[in-house]
Protein backbone atom coordinates (compact mmCIF):
# COMPACT_ATOMS: atom_id res chain seq x y z
CA UNK A 1 0.00 0.00 0.00
CA UNK A 2 1.28 3.50 -0.51
CA UNK A 3 2.26 5.45 2.34
CA UNK A 4 1.69 9.29 2.17
CA UNK A 5 5.47 10.22 2.93
CA UNK A 6 9.02 8.61 2.93
CA UNK A 7 11.74 10.35 4.65
CA UNK A 8 14.54 8.98 2.35
CA UNK A 9 12.73 10.37 -0.91
CA UNK A 10 12.95 13.95 0.85
CA UNK A 11 16.87 13.94 1.32
CA UNK A 12 16.81 13.12 -2.60
CA UNK A 13 18.82 16.16 -4.09
CA UNK A 14 17.53 17.21 -7.43
CA UNK A 15 19.75 19.12 -10.07
CA UNK A 16 20.02 20.67 -13.74
CA UNK A 17 16.85 20.09 -15.94
CA UNK A 18 15.11 17.71 -13.49
CA UNK A 19 15.52 20.39 -10.46
CA UNK A 20 14.19 23.56 -12.61
CA UNK A 21 11.49 21.06 -13.90
CA UNK A 22 10.55 19.99 -9.92
CA UNK A 23 10.71 23.48 -8.65
CA UNK A 24 7.94 24.18 -11.38
CA UNK A 25 6.08 21.51 -10.21
CA UNK A 26 6.92 21.98 -6.43
CA UNK A 27 5.29 25.95 -7.24
CA UNK A 28 2.22 24.67 -9.04
CA UNK A 29 1.46 22.46 -6.21
CA UNK A 30 2.04 24.74 -3.90
CA UNK A 31 -0.41 27.40 -6.19
CA UNK A 32 -2.95 24.59 -6.32
CA UNK A 33 -3.24 24.23 -2.64
CA UNK A 34 -3.22 27.29 -1.31
CA UNK A 35 -5.82 28.49 -3.57
CA UNK A 36 -8.45 25.49 -3.12
CA UNK A 37 -7.64 25.64 0.40
CA UNK A 38 -8.75 29.32 0.25
CA UNK A 39 -11.71 28.81 -1.59
CA UNK A 40 -12.42 25.89 -0.13
CA UNK A 41 -12.63 27.51 3.30
CA UNK A 42 -14.92 30.61 1.96
CA UNK A 43 -17.43 28.61 0.35
CA UNK A 44 -18.19 26.74 3.47
CA UNK A 45 -17.88 29.82 5.74
CA UNK A 46 -20.13 32.07 3.34
CA UNK A 47 -22.65 30.21 1.73
CA UNK A 48 -23.05 27.30 4.04
CA UNK A 49 -22.19 29.22 7.37
CA UNK A 50 -19.93 26.40 8.17
CA UNK A 51 -16.71 26.27 9.75
CA UNK A 52 -13.91 26.59 7.26
CA UNK A 53 -11.97 23.58 7.79
CA UNK A 54 -14.87 21.58 5.78
CA UNK A 55 -14.10 22.94 2.90
CA UNK A 56 -10.29 22.89 3.20
CA UNK A 57 -11.05 19.24 3.80
CA UNK A 58 -12.78 18.89 0.76
CA UNK A 59 -10.64 21.22 -1.63
CA UNK A 60 -7.89 18.47 -0.83
CA UNK A 61 -10.13 15.79 -1.87
CA UNK A 62 -10.89 16.89 -5.43
CA UNK A 63 -7.69 18.20 -6.29
CA UNK A 64 -5.52 14.80 -5.03
CA UNK A 65 -4.21 12.26 -6.73
CA UNK A 66 -7.68 10.37 -6.21
CA UNK A 67 -9.09 12.81 -7.90
CA UNK A 68 -8.41 16.21 -10.16
CA UNK A 69 -4.72 16.00 -9.23
CA UNK A 70 -4.07 12.44 -11.32
CA UNK A 71 -4.68 15.04 -14.44
CA UNK A 72 -2.04 15.24 -17.22
CA UNK A 73 -1.00 19.12 -17.36
CA UNK A 74 0.62 20.02 -20.61
CA UNK A 75 4.51 19.25 -20.25
CA UNK A 76 4.41 18.17 -16.71
CA UNK A 77 2.35 15.42 -16.52
CA UNK A 78 0.10 15.07 -13.89
CA UNK A 79 0.31 17.84 -10.75
CA UNK A 80 -0.23 15.72 -7.60
CA UNK A 81 1.01 11.91 -9.10
CA UNK A 82 -0.19 8.84 -6.70
CA UNK A 83 3.72 7.09 -6.24
CA UNK A 84 4.74 3.81 -5.85
CA UNK A 85 5.88 4.61 -2.43
CA UNK A 86 4.07 8.01 -1.23
CA UNK A 87 0.29 9.16 -2.13
CA UNK A 88 1.63 13.04 -1.21
CA UNK A 89 5.11 14.45 -2.70
CA UNK A 90 7.51 14.34 0.04
CA UNK A 91 7.81 18.39 0.05
CA UNK A 92 4.28 18.82 0.66
CA UNK A 93 3.64 16.63 3.52
CA UNK A 94 6.70 18.38 5.24
CA UNK A 95 5.16 21.45 4.61
CA UNK A 96 2.07 20.04 6.26
CA UNK A 97 3.85 18.28 9.12
CA UNK A 98 5.22 22.23 9.48
CA UNK A 99 1.48 23.35 9.59
CA UNK A 100 1.22 20.49 12.15
CA UNK A 101 3.23 21.85 14.57
CA UNK A 102 2.16 25.55 14.33
CA UNK A 103 -1.82 24.46 14.80
CA UNK A 104 -0.59 22.75 18.10
CA UNK A 105 1.73 25.34 19.12
CA UNK A 106 -1.11 27.90 18.93
CA UNK A 107 -3.50 25.24 20.28
CA UNK A 108 -1.08 25.10 23.41
CA UNK A 109 -0.98 28.88 23.93
CA UNK A 110 -4.48 29.59 23.49
CA UNK A 111 -4.87 27.31 26.77
CA UNK A 112 -5.83 29.40 29.49
CA UNK A 113 -4.44 27.50 32.82
CA UNK A 114 -6.33 29.80 35.33
CA UNK A 115 -9.33 30.25 33.41
CA UNK A 116 -11.24 27.11 34.53
CA UNK A 117 -9.76 26.73 38.12
CA UNK A 118 -13.76 26.94 39.54
CA UNK A 119 -14.61 24.12 37.51
CA UNK A 120 -11.34 22.58 37.36
CA UNK A 121 -12.76 18.86 39.13
CA UNK A 122 -16.10 19.27 36.32
CA UNK A 123 -13.32 19.63 33.88
CA UNK A 124 -11.38 16.75 34.66
CA UNK A 125 -14.39 14.57 34.84
CA UNK A 126 -16.06 15.70 31.92
CA UNK A 127 -12.42 15.05 29.97
CA UNK A 128 -11.50 11.90 31.19
CA UNK A 129 -14.84 10.44 31.04
CA UNK A 130 -15.46 11.55 27.31
CA UNK A 131 -11.78 10.47 26.59
CA UNK A 132 -11.89 6.87 28.05
CA UNK A 133 -15.60 6.19 26.47
CA UNK A 134 -14.44 7.08 22.89
CA UNK A 135 -11.31 5.30 23.02
CA UNK A 136 -13.17 1.84 24.31
CA UNK A 137 -15.67 2.59 21.85
CA UNK A 138 -13.46 3.09 18.98
CA UNK A 139 -11.26 -0.20 19.70
CA UNK A 140 -14.44 -1.61 20.35
CA UNK A 141 -16.10 -0.89 16.74
CA UNK A 142 -12.39 -1.85 15.22
CA UNK A 143 -12.86 -5.18 16.63
CA UNK A 144 -16.55 -5.44 15.88
CA UNK A 145 -15.74 -4.99 12.11
CA UNK A 146 -12.92 -7.03 12.27
CA UNK A 147 -10.67 -4.04 11.60
CA UNK A 148 -8.19 -5.49 13.82
CA UNK A 149 -7.44 -8.69 14.96
CA UNK A 150 -7.00 -7.89 19.30
CA UNK A 151 -7.59 -4.46 21.22
CA UNK A 152 -4.10 -4.00 21.38
CA UNK A 153 -3.37 -3.58 17.26
CA UNK A 154 -2.27 -0.80 16.20
CA UNK A 155 -5.25 0.07 14.07
CA UNK A 156 -7.79 -0.70 16.89
CA UNK A 157 -5.50 2.09 19.13
CA UNK A 158 -5.26 4.82 16.48
CA UNK A 159 -9.23 4.12 15.75
CA UNK A 160 -9.65 5.04 19.62
CA UNK A 161 -7.25 7.67 19.90
CA UNK A 162 -8.90 9.33 17.02
CA UNK A 163 -12.35 8.92 18.55
CA UNK A 164 -11.64 9.99 21.79
CA UNK A 165 -9.76 14.29 20.66
CA UNK A 166 -11.85 16.91 21.34
CA UNK A 167 -11.64 20.51 19.76
CA UNK A 168 -13.73 23.03 20.94
CA UNK A 169 -13.11 25.60 18.55
CA UNK A 170 -16.49 25.27 16.91
CA UNK A 171 -18.68 24.70 20.20
CA UNK A 172 -17.13 28.36 21.60
CA UNK A 173 -18.00 30.25 18.60
CA UNK A 174 -21.61 28.42 19.52
CA UNK A 175 -21.56 29.57 23.03
CA UNK A 176 -20.29 32.95 22.32
CA UNK A 177 -22.99 33.95 19.38
CA UNK A 178 -25.42 32.46 22.18
CA UNK A 179 -23.66 35.14 24.49
CA UNK A 180 -22.58 32.12 27.15
CA UNK A 181 -18.74 31.87 26.82
CA UNK A 182 -19.40 33.15 30.61
CA UNK A 183 -21.65 30.09 32.05
CA UNK A 184 -20.65 27.12 34.13
CA UNK A 185 -21.45 25.29 31.09
CA UNK A 186 -18.73 27.04 28.53
CA UNK A 187 -16.31 27.49 31.91
CA UNK A 188 -16.50 23.17 32.42
CA UNK A 189 -16.40 22.59 28.58
CA UNK A 190 -13.57 24.43 28.08
CA UNK A 191 -11.74 22.92 31.09
CA UNK A 192 -12.61 19.82 29.90
CA UNK A 193 -11.16 20.40 26.73
CA UNK A 194 -7.73 21.26 27.98
CA UNK A 195 -7.72 17.98 30.00
CA UNK A 196 -9.09 16.25 26.92
CA UNK A 197 -6.15 17.73 24.91
CA UNK A 198 -3.45 16.65 27.87
CA UNK A 199 -4.96 13.04 27.96
CA UNK A 200 -5.06 12.59 24.01
CA UNK A 201 -1.43 13.84 23.06
CA UNK A 202 -0.39 11.64 25.71
CA UNK A 203 -2.37 8.58 24.51
CA UNK A 204 -1.36 9.37 21.20
CA UNK A 205 2.65 8.90 22.52
CA UNK A 206 1.86 5.85 23.81
CA UNK A 207 -0.24 4.70 20.50
CA UNK A 208 2.65 5.83 18.46
CA UNK A 209 5.19 3.74 20.10
CA UNK A 210 2.97 0.71 20.53
CA UNK A 211 2.16 1.02 16.81
CA UNK A 212 6.51 1.49 16.24
CA UNK A 213 7.20 -1.59 17.90
CA UNK A 214 4.15 -3.57 16.83
CA UNK A 215 6.39 -5.52 14.34
CA UNK A 216 8.60 -6.99 16.52
CA UNK A 217 5.81 -8.88 18.68
CA UNK A 218 2.29 -9.81 18.37
CA UNK A 219 1.48 -9.67 21.44
CA UNK A 220 1.47 -7.09 24.47
CA UNK A 221 4.52 -6.22 25.38
CA UNK A 222 3.14 -4.82 29.34
CA UNK A 223 7.04 -3.80 30.43
CA UNK A 224 7.31 -1.86 26.90
CA UNK A 225 3.33 -0.80 27.87
CA UNK A 226 4.68 0.66 30.97
CA UNK A 227 7.80 2.17 29.74
CA UNK A 228 6.30 4.22 27.18
CA UNK A 229 3.49 5.38 29.23
CA UNK A 230 5.91 6.44 31.93
CA UNK A 231 7.97 8.27 29.28
CA UNK A 232 4.87 9.82 27.60
CA UNK A 233 3.58 11.16 31.44
CA UNK A 234 6.97 11.98 32.28
CA UNK A 235 7.97 13.89 29.03
CA UNK A 236 5.04 15.78 29.46
CA UNK A 237 5.14 16.69 32.72
CA UNK A 238 8.52 17.28 32.79
CA UNK A 239 8.98 19.52 30.15
CA UNK A 240 5.48 21.46 31.10
CA UNK A 241 6.66 22.08 34.72
CA UNK A 242 10.43 23.42 33.49
CA UNK A 243 8.19 25.49 31.09
CA UNK A 244 6.33 27.44 33.30
CA UNK A 245 9.31 27.63 35.99
CA UNK A 246 11.60 28.91 32.94
CA UNK A 247 8.89 30.78 30.90
CA UNK A 248 8.81 34.17 33.16
CA UNK A 249 12.59 33.94 32.65
CA UNK A 250 12.66 33.46 29.06
CA UNK A 251 9.93 35.82 28.08
CA UNK A 252 11.59 38.88 30.23
CA UNK A 253 15.15 38.02 28.16
CA UNK A 254 13.18 38.16 24.82
CA UNK A 255 11.38 41.33 25.89
CA UNK A 256 14.90 43.06 25.98
CA UNK A 257 14.77 42.96 22.43
CA UNK A 258 12.26 45.17 22.00
CA UNK A 259 10.99 43.80 19.30
CA UNK A 260 7.37 41.62 19.15
CA UNK A 261 8.12 39.97 15.80
CA UNK A 262 11.54 38.79 16.60
CA UNK A 263 9.99 37.23 20.02
CA UNK A 264 7.25 36.00 18.12
CA UNK A 265 9.73 34.33 15.59
CA UNK A 266 11.87 33.22 18.32
CA UNK A 267 8.83 31.48 20.39
CA UNK A 268 8.01 29.15 17.18
CA UNK A 269 11.49 28.46 16.40
CA UNK A 270 11.22 27.24 20.38
CA UNK A 271 8.11 25.15 19.22
CA UNK A 272 10.00 23.78 16.19
CA UNK A 273 13.13 22.88 18.63
CA UNK A 274 10.54 20.97 20.68
CA UNK A 275 8.99 19.95 18.39
CA UNK A 276 12.33 17.61 16.93
CA UNK A 277 13.39 16.42 20.70
CA UNK A 278 10.14 15.26 21.12
CA UNK A 279 10.28 13.43 17.80
CA UNK A 280 13.83 12.12 18.85
CA UNK A 281 12.54 11.21 22.36
CA UNK A 282 10.23 8.84 20.18
CA UNK A 283 6.76 10.49 20.58
CA UNK A 284 5.25 12.67 18.13
CA UNK A 285 6.01 16.01 16.80
CA UNK A 286 2.76 17.51 17.93
CA UNK A 287 3.49 16.96 22.09
CA UNK A 288 6.41 19.00 21.98
CA UNK A 289 4.75 21.91 20.06
CA UNK A 290 1.63 21.77 22.58
CA UNK A 291 3.77 22.03 25.74
CA UNK A 292 5.46 24.68 24.36
CA UNK A 293 2.73 26.83 23.44
CA UNK A 294 1.11 25.74 27.07
CA UNK A 295 4.09 26.70 28.78
CA UNK A 296 3.93 30.28 27.34
CA UNK A 297 0.35 30.54 27.63
CA UNK A 298 0.84 31.88 31.43
CA UNK A 299 2.87 34.52 30.40
CA UNK A 300 2.39 38.31 29.34
CA UNK A 301 3.24 37.65 25.97
CA UNK A 302 0.62 34.77 25.40
CA UNK A 303 -1.80 37.23 23.46
CA UNK A 304 1.02 39.55 21.40
CA UNK A 305 2.33 35.80 20.14
CA UNK A 306 -0.93 34.94 19.10
CA UNK A 307 -1.15 38.52 17.34
CA UNK A 308 1.86 38.26 15.14
CA UNK A 309 1.57 34.64 14.43
CA UNK A 310 -1.99 34.43 13.54
CA UNK A 311 -1.25 35.58 10.03
CA UNK A 312 1.00 32.97 9.35
CA UNK A 313 -1.63 30.54 11.34
CA UNK A 314 -4.28 31.63 8.95
CA UNK A 315 -1.96 31.08 5.68
CA UNK A 316 -0.41 27.63 6.65
CA UNK A 317 -2.86 25.52 8.49
CA UNK A 318 -5.26 25.30 5.67
CA UNK A 319 -2.49 23.39 4.39
CA UNK A 320 -2.48 21.12 6.63
CA UNK A 321 -6.46 20.02 6.15
CA UNK A 322 -5.95 20.26 2.18
CA UNK A 323 -3.11 17.87 2.71
CA UNK A 324 -5.24 15.90 4.87
CA UNK A 325 -8.41 15.43 2.30
CA UNK A 326 -5.95 15.07 -0.28
CA UNK A 327 -4.70 11.43 1.05
CA UNK A 328 -8.56 10.53 0.89
CA UNK A 329 -9.81 7.76 -1.64
CA UNK A 330 -13.28 7.90 -1.92
CA UNK A 331 -13.42 5.19 -4.34
CA UNK A 332 -12.12 2.40 -1.45
CA UNK A 333 -14.47 4.39 1.07
CA UNK A 334 -17.27 2.78 -0.32
CA UNK A 335 -16.65 -0.71 1.47
CA UNK A 336 -16.22 0.97 4.74
CA UNK A 337 -19.62 2.80 4.44
CA UNK A 338 -21.43 1.07 7.03
CA UNK A 339 -18.23 0.77 9.22
CA UNK A 340 -18.08 4.22 8.88
CA UNK A 341 -21.87 5.02 9.48
CA UNK A 342 -21.55 3.15 13.43
CA UNK A 343 -17.98 4.60 13.85
CA UNK A 344 -19.36 7.93 13.92
CA UNK A 345 -22.18 6.96 15.87
CA UNK A 346 -20.40 5.88 18.39
CA UNK A 347 -18.07 8.88 18.33
CA UNK A 348 -21.26 11.35 18.67
CA UNK A 349 -22.72 8.88 21.49
CA UNK A 350 -19.63 8.43 23.26
CA UNK A 351 -18.65 12.08 23.97
CA UNK A 352 -22.75 12.47 24.56
CA UNK A 353 -23.03 9.65 27.21
CA UNK A 354 -19.05 10.06 28.60
CA UNK A 355 -19.04 13.47 29.21
CA UNK A 356 -22.49 14.41 29.79
CA UNK A 357 -22.85 12.21 32.75
CA UNK A 358 -19.86 13.12 34.96
CA UNK A 359 -20.93 16.43 34.62
CA UNK A 360 -23.81 15.48 37.13
CA UNK A 361 -21.38 14.59 39.52
CA UNK A 362 -19.63 17.93 38.88
CA UNK A 363 -22.81 19.68 39.81
CA UNK A 364 -24.75 19.81 37.08
CA UNK A 365 -28.26 18.94 36.13
CA UNK A 366 -29.67 16.82 33.41
CA UNK A 367 -30.11 20.34 31.19
CA UNK A 368 -26.18 21.07 31.74
CA UNK A 369 -25.04 17.45 31.12
CA UNK A 370 -26.62 17.56 27.69
CA UNK A 371 -25.30 21.01 26.63
CA UNK A 372 -21.61 19.62 27.87
CA UNK A 373 -21.83 16.38 26.30
CA UNK A 374 -23.30 18.16 22.86
CA UNK A 375 -20.40 20.79 23.02
CA UNK A 376 -17.64 18.00 23.37
CA UNK A 377 -18.89 16.55 20.79
CA UNK A 378 -16.79 17.98 17.46
CA UNK A 379 -13.43 16.45 16.68
CA UNK A 380 -11.09 18.26 14.52
CA UNK A 381 -7.49 18.82 14.12
CA UNK A 382 -5.98 16.34 16.55
CA UNK A 383 -8.25 13.58 15.09
CA UNK A 384 -6.87 14.43 11.65
CA UNK A 385 -2.97 14.58 12.90
CA UNK A 386 -3.77 11.29 14.48
CA UNK A 387 -5.19 9.85 11.19
CA UNK A 388 -2.50 11.02 9.20
CA UNK A 389 0.08 9.77 10.97
CA UNK A 390 -1.66 6.53 11.31
CA UNK A 391 -1.59 6.12 7.57
CA UNK A 392 1.86 7.14 7.12
CA UNK A 393 3.03 4.68 9.41
CA UNK A 394 0.90 2.11 7.31
CA UNK A 395 -0.89 0.94 10.42
CA UNK A 396 -4.71 1.74 8.72
CA UNK A 397 -5.51 1.37 5.13
CA UNK A 398 -6.81 3.94 3.37
CA UNK A 399 -10.67 3.29 3.77
CA UNK A 400 -9.94 3.71 7.62
CA UNK A 401 -8.21 6.68 7.25
CA UNK A 402 -11.24 8.12 5.17
CA UNK A 403 -14.13 6.91 7.84
CA UNK A 404 -11.80 8.62 10.22
CA UNK A 405 -11.71 12.09 8.22
CA UNK A 406 -15.71 11.49 7.27
CA UNK A 407 -16.06 11.19 11.22
CA UNK A 408 -14.24 14.27 12.00
CA UNK A 409 -16.10 16.19 9.74
CA UNK A 410 -19.69 14.82 10.24
CA UNK A 411 -19.08 15.34 14.31
CA UNK A 412 -18.06 18.72 13.70
CA UNK A 413 -21.12 19.34 11.48
CA UNK A 414 -23.82 17.62 13.83
CA UNK A 415 -22.77 19.14 17.20
CA UNK A 416 -24.12 23.27 16.69
CA UNK A 417 -27.36 23.13 15.74
CA UNK A 418 -28.49 20.45 18.45
CA UNK A 419 -26.60 22.77 21.45
CA UNK A 420 -27.68 26.19 19.85
CA UNK A 421 -31.23 24.58 20.92
CA UNK A 422 -30.28 22.96 24.18
CA UNK A 423 -28.65 26.81 25.05
CA UNK A 424 -32.49 28.20 25.21
CA UNK A 425 -33.78 27.75 29.14
CA UNK A 426 -32.57 28.54 32.58
CA UNK A 427 -29.03 28.09 34.37
CA UNK A 428 -27.79 24.04 34.13
CA UNK A 429 -25.59 24.54 37.16
CA UNK A 430 -27.52 23.25 40.31
CA UNK A 431 -25.71 23.99 42.96
CA UNK A 432 -25.33 27.35 45.02
CA UNK A 433 -23.52 30.52 43.99
CA UNK A 434 -21.03 30.49 47.16
CA UNK A 435 -18.62 28.97 45.43
CA UNK A 436 -18.42 31.47 42.97
CA UNK A 437 -15.29 33.62 42.33
CA UNK A 438 -15.30 37.09 44.09
CA UNK A 439 -16.36 40.02 41.69
CA UNK A 440 -13.93 41.86 39.65
CA UNK A 441 -13.03 45.38 40.90
CA UNK A 442 -14.16 47.83 38.21
CA UNK A 443 -13.69 51.63 38.26
CA UNK A 444 -15.64 53.60 35.28
CA UNK A 445 -15.72 57.16 34.19
CA UNK A 446 -17.93 58.95 32.71
CA UNK A 447 -16.98 61.46 29.92
CA UNK A 448 -18.97 64.04 27.73
CA UNK A 449 -18.61 62.15 24.27
CA UNK A 450 -18.02 59.15 22.32
CA UNK A 451 -14.87 61.27 21.18
CA UNK A 452 -13.10 61.80 24.53
CA UNK A 453 -13.19 58.89 25.52
CA UNK A 454 -12.35 57.24 22.93
CA UNK A 455 -8.83 59.37 23.06
CA UNK A 456 -8.64 59.14 26.67
CA UNK A 457 -8.84 55.47 25.96
CA UNK A 458 -5.31 55.51 24.13
CA UNK A 459 -3.93 57.55 26.39
CA UNK A 460 -4.56 55.16 29.03
CA UNK A 461 -3.55 51.94 26.54
CA UNK A 462 -0.09 53.65 26.31
CA UNK A 463 0.51 54.63 29.63
CA UNK A 464 0.10 50.58 30.42
CA UNK A 465 2.69 50.58 27.30
CA UNK A 466 5.01 52.37 29.10
CA UNK A 467 5.08 50.32 32.02
CA UNK A 468 6.12 47.25 29.74
CA UNK A 469 2.22 45.87 30.02
CA UNK A 470 1.11 44.34 26.70
CA UNK A 471 -1.77 45.66 25.50
CA UNK A 472 -4.36 42.88 23.35
CA UNK A 473 -7.22 43.81 21.22
CA UNK A 474 -10.12 41.58 21.77
CA UNK A 475 -12.54 41.01 19.12
CA UNK A 476 -15.84 42.07 20.51
CA UNK A 477 -18.48 44.11 19.44
CA UNK A 478 -16.92 47.19 21.59
CA UNK A 479 -13.57 48.76 21.43
CA UNK A 480 -11.96 45.99 24.51
CA UNK A 481 -8.59 45.32 25.72
CA UNK A 482 -6.69 42.80 27.87
CA UNK A 483 -3.93 44.20 29.61
CA UNK A 484 -0.97 42.19 31.32
CA UNK A 485 2.07 42.05 32.73
CA UNK A 486 3.66 38.93 34.90
CA UNK A 487 0.32 37.94 37.16
CA UNK A 488 -1.35 41.85 36.66
CA UNK A 489 -3.90 41.77 34.30
CA UNK A 490 -6.64 44.00 33.54
CA UNK A 491 -9.39 44.43 30.65
CA UNK A 492 -10.12 47.98 29.65
CA UNK A 493 -13.30 48.69 27.78
CA UNK A 494 -14.88 51.23 26.43
CA UNK A 495 -18.97 51.81 26.34
CA UNK A 496 -19.88 54.86 24.35
CA UNK A 497 -18.83 57.72 26.53
CA UNK A 498 -17.84 55.56 29.25
CA UNK A 499 -14.58 54.01 30.13
CA UNK A 500 -14.44 51.23 32.27
CA UNK A 501 -11.25 49.39 33.50
CA UNK A 502 -11.95 45.71 35.66
CA UNK A 503 -9.13 43.96 37.53
CA UNK A 504 -9.22 41.94 40.12
CA UNK A 505 -9.72 43.67 44.24
CA UNK A 506 -5.76 43.03 44.55
CA UNK A 507 -4.49 45.01 41.71
CA UNK A 508 -7.04 48.04 41.53
CA UNK A 509 -5.01 50.47 43.65
CA UNK A 510 -2.06 50.21 40.40
CA UNK A 511 -5.82 50.48 37.95
CA UNK A 512 -6.92 53.55 39.96
CA UNK A 513 -2.90 54.63 39.83
CA UNK A 514 -2.90 54.97 36.15
CA UNK A 515 -6.55 56.11 35.31
CA UNK A 516 -6.09 59.11 37.72
CA UNK A 517 -2.97 60.22 36.57
CA UNK A 518 -4.59 60.03 32.61
CA UNK A 519 -7.46 61.74 33.95
CA UNK A 520 -5.91 64.53 35.62
CA UNK A 521 -3.70 64.99 32.21
CA UNK A 522 -7.10 64.83 30.07
CA UNK A 523 -8.24 67.72 32.38
CA UNK A 524 -5.14 69.75 32.34
CA UNK A 525 -5.22 69.46 28.02
CA UNK A 526 -8.67 70.79 28.26
CA UNK A 527 -7.98 73.62 30.76
CA UNK A 528 -5.08 74.53 28.17
CA UNK A 529 -7.55 74.59 25.51
CA UNK A 530 -10.10 76.22 27.16
CA UNK A 531 -7.60 79.03 27.91
CA UNK A 532 -6.11 79.24 24.52
CA UNK A 533 -9.70 79.47 23.02
CA UNK A 534 -10.41 82.89 25.66
CA UNK A 535 -7.78 84.93 24.42
CA UNK A 536 -8.16 83.99 20.70
CA UNK A 537 -5.13 81.94 20.24
CA UNK A 538 -6.47 79.72 18.67
CA UNK A 539 -8.25 81.44 16.27
CA UNK A 540 -5.78 83.44 15.66
CA UNK A 541 -3.27 80.70 15.04
CA UNK A 542 -5.27 79.04 12.79
CA UNK A 543 -5.79 82.42 10.63
CA UNK A 544 -1.76 82.91 10.75
CA UNK A 545 -1.57 79.52 9.38
CA UNK A 546 -4.20 79.51 6.55
CA UNK A 547 -2.92 83.25 5.45
CA UNK A 548 1.08 81.76 5.86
Amino acid sequence: MPIPFSFSACLAVADGANGHHAVTIFMLQLAVIFIAARLGGLLVQRVLKGPAVLGELAAGILIGPYAFGALTWPGLGPLFPLGATEVIPPSIYALATMASVVLLFLAGLETDLGAFARFAWAGFLVGAGGLITSFALGVGAARWFGIAAHWSDPAALFLGTASAATRVGITARVLSHNRRLNSPEAVTILAGAVFDDVFSIILLAIVVGLSRGAADSAGVDWRALGWLSAKAVGFGLAFTTLGILFSRPLTRLLKKLHSNESVAVLCLGLSFMMAGLSEQAGLALIIGAYITGLALSRTDIAAELQAQLQGFHNTIVPVFFCVMGMMVNLRVIGGALVFGAVYTLLAILAKLVGCGLPALAGGFNLRGGLRIGLGMIPRGEVALIVAGMGLSAGVITQDIFGVTVLMAMLTTLAAPPPLMIALRGRDGYRRSATSAPPPEAEIGLDLPSDELAAFLRTRIERAFRSEEFYVHRVNTTLPTYHIRKDDLTFTLTQHGPRLQLSMPPQHQAIGRLILLDEFLALQDILQSLQTLKSTNQVGAGLVTGLHG
